[in-house]
């Protein structure tokens, strides 16, 4: 699994990317993830607010932070 958190290193963008990293590890699941900060990189996405979660190159989420279920819902899902 690759997940990508989009953000240009705002708060909400870093409180994303250490859910990710908590979920992954509470999930057991083995999984690539990057943090993209460059905005050319995060609007080819078609993301215009952050932060963003792509979960294998499929934007799952953006504009918001998701509840800890929630981004387990989603992880899983994909």
């Amino acid at each position: 699994m690759e997940i990508k958190v989009l953000g240009t290193g705002c708060a909400k963008c870093k409180t994303l990317m250490n859910l990710v990293d908590e979920t992954i590890k509470e999930l057991n699941i083995e999984a690539d993830i990057e943090k993209i900060e460059d905005i050319n990189k995060i609007v080819s996405y078609g993301v215009m607010n952050t932060p963003a979660l792509v979960i294998n190159n499929k934007v799952v989420l953006s504009g918001s932070l998701p509840s800890k279920k929630e981004l387990a819902e989603l992880i899983s899902k994909n």
